[in-house]
């Protein structure tokens, strides 16, 4: 474990708070006559600029599972980790020039309301209830736990409770204040993480030059690692063949080479940034121009992240192979931990206070998304009709605290076992067993007008039943080795289709399943929405944007391929 942080540090990490909690107090007092407003207080209606929302997104997205599990990847797999965040790049182009205008233009604020609108309540009522209980029983307790168990790492590993506990109030004070105090709060946390973040890199690649006999010289650092580890470079893994050893075939049930571009690996993407509450309420609020903006500059950001919270996962590899790094524990998820260890003084506080801000982002995002679900389309419909806007504004913040103290009692003992599976994993695990019916029923739903109410209720349970098909079934009853699939071999001795792969193929099916179905109800819904002549256009400025992204994507993909 890493000593206990020294004075500097503590100095460091206390003026980050300073900072963050006086800004917060600015931004709510500069609305204080609106808080009686749902659309100001969910949404931040008309008032987040564009770097706000782009801010936001990346502050939400990126908490300790990332810094942690995906530093970890990096530690095992290599640079092929990064396509979880660089096909993010990709998808949110997509998003920004085809969901979001949709969204906006029917006036969407939740995602059970899009239910709603394009199918039936009897959708929207079932997805309303399901992303409550992830939302509160798996995203927000396996942030919060992992989260804690980072920081109290840092700290000694004597303080896991009162950092829990520290962490918690720390997000419902920002998310008390609503999705502006949020949005704008969220530019100095992302700040704050990628300084941060990219000093932890430097310093890791900085150390591997100095062990290695280079002198303190980062971007030797960096040719030592692509030197001694060439292995970890490459985006694209090849297929196990019957002579391969374990740990490859480990690597590629992670990551399955090219196939996972053609099957999970955009459901993952595109389901995350594009139909989930937690991700597209930073733009709802705004108009087309400045949410299109603020999601291609998250987008941007998106393609350094790696850098960030991948690469001192190799370096800490590349160290301890050569015996530089004795005090890495707990397999490759200790991989960025060890690598803070080395950090000087005042650093490691800014390091503390970057995971901090990634943690408490994404906690205050993911509270406020349940409070609006909750409050919008539980409460106000089926609790208290004649509820008014200040009635609501109260229940969100309630809702806040509730949801709050429930994922505290939860992750006090660890009671779901997150520990056990590890948060990156726990999370995997229960998010990407609906992503395929969700996305099915959402694409389907903005973009074929015969697409029926009893159709998505169906993607919806099929969608789960194919991927626990896929995942536990499918190898034992129909071999390891088909037209479909390929099943590998485990560290545990069981046969297993690589997830991604699994998840491309629940979709498929799922959504094969809602066609025919489909083709049995009129050519075009009532309720089908129809799109305006131009509403996809995008101006020159987005064009340019969208450009530059691919250019770089392109560049990354070449060199590492």
């Amino acid at each position: 474990m890493i000593n206990q942080l020294s004075t500097a540090d503590i100095i460091v990490f206390l003026i980050y708070f300073v900072v963050v909690a006086g800004y917060g107090i600015w931004i709510y007092n500069q609305k204080k006559k609106a808080v009686t407003d749902t659309k100001d207080f969910f949404l931040a209606e008309g008032s987040l600029t564009w770097w706000a929302i782009g801010a936001s997104l990346i502050a939400s997205n990126i908490s300790a599972e990332q810094f942690i599990g995906m530093s970890g990847n990096g530690f095992f797999v290599g640079i092929a980790v990064a396509a979880y965040e660089w096909i993010a790049a990709l998808a949110l182009i997509i998003i920004a020039v085809w969901f979001i205008p949709i969204y906006l233009k029917n006036k969407i604020y939740t995602m059970p309301q899009f239910l709603k609108i394009r199918y039936n309540e009897t959708v929207a009522l079932i997805m309303a209830i399901f992303w409550l209980f992830l939302y509160v029983f798996v995203n927000l307790t396996s942030i919060l736990y992992l989260g804690a168990i980072a920081i109290d790492g840092l700290l000694g590993g004597q303080y896991l409770h009162t950092v829990m506990v520290a962490l918690a109030i720390f997000a419902i004070i920002i998310t008390l204040g609503g999705m502006k105090v949020i949005g704008y709060t969220d530019v100095i946390q992302v700040g704050v993480l990628i300084i941060g973040g990219l000093a932890t890199t430097y310093m890791a690649l900085t150390l591997v030059s100095e062990k290695f006999g280079l002198g303190s010289d980062a971007i030797a650092g960096f040719k030592v690692l692509m030197q001694d580890a060439p292995d970890h470079f490459h985006m694209i893994l090849d297929k196990p063949t019957a002579d391969s050893p374990q740990e490859h075939i480990d690597k590629y049930l992670i990551l399955p080479g090219i196939l996972m571009y053609a099957a999970g690996q955009w459901i993952v993407n595109l389901n995350y940034w594009g139909c989930n509450q937690y991700i597209t309420q930073r733009a709802l609020g705004a108009d087309l121009h400045t949410a299109r903006t603020g999601i291609l500059f998250a987008g941007f950001l998106k393609l350094m992240m790696p850098v960030i919270v991948m690469l001192p996962g190799i370096a800490a590899y590349v160290l301890h192979k050569n015996g530089h790094l004795p005090q890495l524990t707990g397999g490759m998820d200790g991989a960025y931990s060890a690598v803070l260890s080395f950090l000087p003084s005042g650093l490691k506080g800014l390091s503390v206070a970057a995971l901090t801000a990634a943690i408490v982002a994404s906690l205050a995002g993911k509270a406020n998304s349940i409070s609006t679900i909750f409050t919008l389309d539980i409460y106000k419909k089926y609790i208290k009709r004649e509820a008014d806007e200040t009635k609501m504004v109260w229940i969100g913040r309630l809702t806040v605290v509730l949801s709050m103290i429930i994922a505290v009692m939860f992750t006090w003992e660890d009671t779901l076992g997150i520990g056990g599976a590890g948060g990156f994993t726990f999370i995997q695990k229960y998010t990407g067993y609906i992503s395929p019916g969700v996305f099915a029923i959402f694409t389907l739903g903005m973009f074929w007008k015969r697409t029926t109410g009893a159709a998505a209720v169906a993607g919806i349970l099929f969608g789960f039943a194919f991927c626990v098909f896929f995942n536990e079934f499918a190898p034992t009853l129909f071999g390891n080795d088909t037209f479909f699939y390929t099943a590998y071999r485990n560290n545990a001795g069981e046969y297993e289709i690589p997830f991604l792969i699994s998840m491309g193929l629940s979709f498929f099916f799922t959504v094969a399943i809602m066609v025919a179905m489909s083709f049995a109800g009129p050519k075009v819904h009532p309720k089908a929405f129809h799109h305006e002549k131009g509403m996809f256009n995008v101006k020159p400025i987005t064009v340019v944007q969208i450009v530059i992204t691919l250019l770089i994507l392109m560049a990354l993909y070449v060199k590492f391929w």
